[in-house]
């Protein structure tokens, strides 16, 4: 790197936490709650086919349509519950409240084993860290019942910051917020095009963490692939000296 490193930006889901269970055991569950037995795997399928549909309709959470995260979910609910079978409208509105609400703490997500050591590991080499998320609000409260919300400097999420990554909007924000130039920043996520590739384009310092230990793109030099974050701080000690 050219140049000190000061901050490191950071993707969440996928990156430095993950969903407990699968979305269709999770609203299973929560069916079972209300007296519903569903099979997971149909719902499963329909949580994705809502979930593309209202990505496409009303992206970022339909700001620009007026809705916003909350509502947004209910539609993503409802509309799988009702794919599969479910009519009742009153039914529909408390599943889609406990469900947004139930994601809105710790109790159904899970922080990866290596995220705590090296946000450690960041802060104990005088980085400032920050985050970059494609998600809505709740985020703040997620990250403090996990026990993250301490690492972070700033949260900017797509909801608040009003653009979703890949975007370059969003990463600008994130740097005004930081105060220091592109040359100075990494940026951690999952997301080849949405994480890296933006991010790179920007002349943030893109890193992309790989879980699945595959091939990974060709196209992100090996020192920027990651199979787990433990092997990002050697990586980030070049760049904070």
């Amino acid at each position: 790197m050219h140049g000190r490193l000061r901050w490191v930006l950071w993707d969440v889901k996928d990156t430095l936490l993950r969903v407990r269970k699968s979305v269709g055991e999770q609203y299973c569950e929560e069916a079972r709650r209300a007296g519903l037995t569903l099979p997971a795997a149909e719902v499963e399928v329909a949580f994705g086919r809502a979930y593309r549909q209202h990505s496409r309709l009303y992206p970022n959470y339909g700001i620009a349509q007026g809705l916003g995260g909350e509502a947004w979910w209910a539609g993503v609910v409802q509309d799988t519950f009702s794919q599969c079978g479910v009519k009742d409208q009153l039914l529909l509105d408390k599943l889609a409240d406990n469900l947004y609400h139930g994601f809105s703490g710790p109790e159904n997500w899970e922080v990866f084993p290596d995220s705590v050591q090296t946000l450690q590991g960041c802060v104990s080499l005088g980085l400032q860290l920050g985050v970059v998320s494609n998600f809505d609000n709740r985020l703040e409260g997620i990250l403090r019942g996990c026990g993250l919300l301490s690492y972070f400097h700033f949260l900017l999420t797509s909801e608040m910051a009003g653009v979703a990554k890949p975007d370059p909007a969003i990463f600008q924000k994130a740097l005004q917020m930081c105060g220091v130039t592109a040359s100075s920043v990494a940026h951690v996520g999952d997301d080849y095009t949405k994480d890296y590739l933006t991010a790179q384009s920007l002349g943030i310092h893109g890193y992309l963490i790989d879980r699945r230990d595959g091939p990974g793109q060709q196209e992100v030099p090996p020192q920027h692939h990651l199979h787990s974050l433990d092997e990002l701080l050697r990586q980030l000690k070049q760049g904070a000296n």
